[in-house]
């Protein structure tokens, strides 16, 4: 690396130009180094802190929460950072805590509130599907409600019930909420970051399961690339805006594997899942593409069917029970675009329509790279 600098008449090196080489050098060093393996749980941490840091307006609060961190530790040092009127514990009453956030969000802030486990969040139900969802247009639009509720959810933890269900259908059938549903460590930071900013609700589901995966993700990059270049006040900046619209998730899915035989669709937990079986049918010599939904609502139709368009076959992968699901839509969603495109039936593999089983019964439960691939050699492979 060649670096031009200045000095004086005597030859010294202005402390400006100094401070510059080295500032350039750390930069080139930092490029240089490979990515450190970082957590999806760090990596939401980290969204966390870098939103409340961006703003005053940016409070946190649920059940345990504050000097715990949370069950899973996802906000592990905010209340030391940050204080606790900006990231407290609250009583056990969900009702409550997404009620006060709903207040809280009419008044100019933008609460970030945790529901412990996914099936937790059923006592806030009707504050959700009443309040939440429905006070932009009660209002004529006069009131918006920024906030987001984080729900750890579905299985794979050895968990019991009440607290692996896959409940994104009910919030996905509620017209008035957004539902993010992120599978990778980048998309966890990105998109926890833009529910935060989001005008409208969000219910960010968070796939408990993957919150240890790791990933070889430049978080730094990450961070300073959503803030437009540089970590200070860089969001509020023309080019910060443009930066973030042109890496937007919201609506966006995202082709996380590319293949001509067959598509699998697939969002938050069972993502790598769906990664795992194409793997495996690549050694068998079919090739699969990957597509991660990212977004359930908005739905990114656009994306979906151009792969469909492309393989001819589908198949549509998810935790959750099969009746009345998301599945249940995006399947009938890709049978209705694709119909003179496809060569067989959409699939689906999901969950059984049971209760939540126990922890030495959720294998059979969960979609696993067998039945993914038991669903793809039923595709109608005959000519």
């Amino acid at each position: 690396m060649t670096v031009t600098t200045s000095s004086d008449a005597n030859g010294n090196v202005s402390t400006a130009t100094a401070q510059a080489v080295r500032e350039t050098a750390r930069e080139s060093e930092r490029q240089s180094r490979p990515a450190a393996p970082v957590t999806l749980a760090k990596a939401l941490n980290t969204a966390l802190a870098d939103a409340m840091e961006a703003s005053g307006d940016v409070v946190l609060f649920g059940e345990d929460i504050g000097t715990l961190g949370g069950v899973f530790r996802i906000t592990d040092g905010l209340t030391a950072r940050f204080g606790e009127h900006r990231c407290f514990d609250t009583p056990l009453a969900e009702s409550g805590i997404v009620g006060m956030a709903v207040g809280m969000a009419m008044n100019g802030m933008r609460p970030v509130v945790e529901m412990q486990f996914d099936a937790f969040a059923y006592p806030a139900l009707e504050q959700i599907f009443s309040h939440v969802a429905k006070m932009h247009n009660r209002t004529r639009g006069a009131v918006r409600l920024p906030m987001v509720i984080r729900i750890p959810y579905a299985g794979g933890i050895g968990g019991v019930e009440h607290h692996c269900d896959s409940s994104e259908s009910y919030y996905a059938h509620t017209p008035g909420l957004k539902v993010y549903a992120p599978s990778t460590v980048a998309d966890a930071y990105r998109m926890l970051r833009e529910a935060i900013d989001s005008d409208d609700p969000v219910v960010f589901l968070e796939p408990k399961k993957l919150y240890w995966s790791k990933d070889a993700v430049d978080l730094d990059a990450l961070r300073a690339a959503y803030d437009g270049g540089s970590r200070s006040g860089a969001p509020g900046t023309p080019h910060g805006a443009a930066q973030r619209a042109a890496q937007r998730t919201e609506g966006r899915a995202v082709v996380a594997r590319e293949g001509t035989d067959a598509t699998l669709i697939a969002y938050g937990p069972s993502v790598p899942t769906a990664l795992a079986a194409a793997e495996a049918a690549a050694a068998e010599g079919r090739s699969l593409e990957v597509v991660d939904v990212r977004t359930i609502v908005p739905l990114d139709d656009e994306t979906l069917c151009a792969s469909v368009r492309k393989t001819g076959r589908a198949v549509v992968i998810a935790e959750t029970p099969g009746f009345a699901s998301v599945a249940s839509e995006i399947t009938a969603r890709v049978q209705e675009r694709c119909f003179h495109s496809l060569a067989a039936p959409v699939l689906r593999v999901t969950g059984f329509d049971v209760p939540y089983p126990a922890p030495k019964l959720e294998e059979y439960f969960l979609p696993s790279v067998d039945r993914i691939l038991d669903a793809v050699d039923d595709l109608q492979w005959e000519a």
